[in-house]
């Protein structure tokens, strides 16, 4: 099954059918970053990009760590 979640980028709004396991995370997470029930604007979309990427680099980096260990 799928879930509908929205957001609202310049004033457009895109709707994404996301699989229910995921959904929850994912709106739990985009509210952290974004305005889920107004408007975001281009620059706010890029900035929460590349902090969840930040992010994503240094759970890749701790792994890596981790990982180097058991070498």
């Amino acid at each position: 099954m799928s879930k509908k979640i929205s957001l609202t980028i310049g004033g457009k709004r895109f709707d994404l059918n996301i699989d229910d396991k995921f959904a929850l995370f994912l709106h739990q997470q985009m509210a952290l970053d974004l305005n889920v029930d107004g408007n975001n604007e281009v620059k706010k979309i890029l900035e929460a990009y590349v902090r969840k990427t930040y992010e994503l680099y240094t759970k890749e980096q701790k792994i890596e760590e981790i990982l180097k260990k058991f070498d």
